[in-house]
């Protein structure tokens, strides 16, 4: 109780921050990022380098009211057809100013709802992409996988075309709370769906989960978690639901006052995170668990693990290409990101131009402050004189960027030769500590819930 207590002094329970999947956070994303800044930034990729594919499939059978993702809904195949096209059209424009001989070491399959595409098109989309650069040998490929909408001919094309990995969104098995977050998706069906991809040579399985859901409670919470430790997946992300209907329309449908509050949000982390170490998974940052063997684990051990806009990654490529409407690039120089409407990307595509519409060019305070949220974010730990070494500053100068860190959060830190490390239950402050660092400011309220 003295932690939680001091937890609310902090503020934990009322405070609101950037998620920190990018730094900095995508809402300060400006036009200034054309189409040809992208090409730029493609032709300053170095020979050989190793480079990540996102791909964003935007559309969806259903529209999930707990979602902020740009996805739009469909009840027909009609427009995956014309989509791939212009999936295949970007590749070609892209392939067009990046070096030929770059290898791609990850690839990940998103959206909206990418087992919507039948078989056919899924075959058709991997021939292209493995058409485009040549796959390095330890070549990562996940996919997001819906349980509503797939089957075994649509797995059997997804393993053909190299898929080494699948994500499975579960958020919650209690029919009140999928009701309410308008997903009803059983639990019979994600198991059938796990044993399919077992069954198919899927190593790797990982699933999301939510807390903070409307109507959720404790009990339920620890059915749910229970029901997803019986299918024993590889890696689990649990994230707090962001109820953020001013940015996400449909969560003007999940009814507001059937939102557990601040501590109760708390109490349902506290049940998953005890369930999920208690059954031996390793922690990873603040809201993922993996199997020892898991990659990302092994990554945390070594101190390689990123973050990015899919969370925590072993990914250590410093490129990341996004294709599709609104799918967002990272490169060294900066973050582009393509035009969020289908309609208007398609218009780009066909026209022959890149369809990069906003983004953000990194300068060098950029580069040193992100440098630091991501190494908070992913070891809680910042090497002051190793930050000052690695971009060339006085010491002095980090000191002061973390000292308001420091004022605010002193006690739930060890400082020691110059090197901060949070304390093991400082954990869920971690946002708000990179927010300390971070220079951009947001008007109150337009984040999500720091927890």
């Amino acid at each position: 109780m003295e932690t939680r207590s001091r937890l609310r002094e902090l503020g934990l329970f009322d405070a609101r921050a950037p998620r920190y999947t990018s730094y900095p956070p995508a809402n300060h994303f400006n036009g200034n990022v054309s189409p040809e800044t992208t090409a730029e930034w493609l032709q300053a990729v170095p020979s050989g380098e190793r480079v990540s594919l996102y791909l964003h499939i935007p559309y969806c059978r259903r529209l999930c009211w707990f979602c902020a993702c740009r996805t739009q809904g469909t009840s027909t195949d009609r427009p995956l057809v014309p989509y791939l096209k212009l999936l295949k059209k970007e590749l070609a424009l892209i392939d067009a100013h990046l070096p030929k001989d770059v290898l791609i070491s990850q690839i990940h399959l998103g959206g909206g709802t990418p087992t919507l595409l039948p078989p056919d098109l899924i075959l058709e989309l991997g021939e292209a992409v493995n058409a485009f650069r040549p796959m390095a040998d330890d070549l990562q490929f996940s996919v997001e996988i819906d349980p509503t909408e797939v089957d075994q001919a649509r797995i059997d094309a997804l393993v053909k075309i190299g898929m080494t990995r699948a994500s499975i969104g579960v958020q919650d098995f209690d029919p009140a709370v999928q009701d309410a977050i308008g997903r009803q998706q059983t639990f019979d069906q994600t198991r059938d769906v796990v044993t399919m991809l077992r069954d198919s040579g899927i190593k790797s399985v990982n699933m999301d989960i939510l807390y903070g859901l409307p109507h959720q409670t404790r009990e339920r919470m620890a059915d749910s978690v229970q029901r997803v430790l019986s299918l024993s997946p590889d890696r689990v992300a649990l994230y707090g639901y962001a109820h953020v209907p001013w940015m996400a329309k449909r969560q003007v449908m999940i009814p507001a006052d059937a939102l557990p509050d601040a501590e109760t949000r708390l109490d349902l982390f506290d049940i998953a995170r005890d369930l999920f170490m208690w059954d031996g998974y390793q922690e990873i940052g603040i809201d993922h668990y993996a199997r020892p063997e898991d990659s990302l684990a092994t990554a945390d051990k070594a101190g390689t693990m990123h973050r990015n806009f899919q969370g925590y990654t072993d990914d250590t490529a410093k490129v990341l290409i996004g294709l599709g409407a609104s799918a967002i690039s990272k490169y060294p120089q900066g973050f582009a990101q393509n035009i969020s409407t289908s309609s208007k990307y398609a218009v780009a595509i066909e026209s022959g131009q890149l369809a990069t519409a906003r983004g953000h060019t990194m300068s060098n305070d950029d580069t040193l402050r992100s440098d630091m949220i991501e190494k908070l974010m992913c070891s809680f730990e910042l090497d002051l004189a190793d930050i000052a070494a690695e971009h060339g500053l006085p010491l002095s100068t980090i000191q002061k960027m973390v000292q308001p860190m420091i004022d605010q959060f002193h006690d739930q830190m060890v400082i020691k030769n110059n090197v901060i490390r949070l304390n093991e239950n400082a954990r869920l402050i971690a946002r708000l500590c990179a927010q300390r660092i971070d220079a951009y400011q947001m008007p109150e309220g337009r984040h999500s819930r720091a927890l």
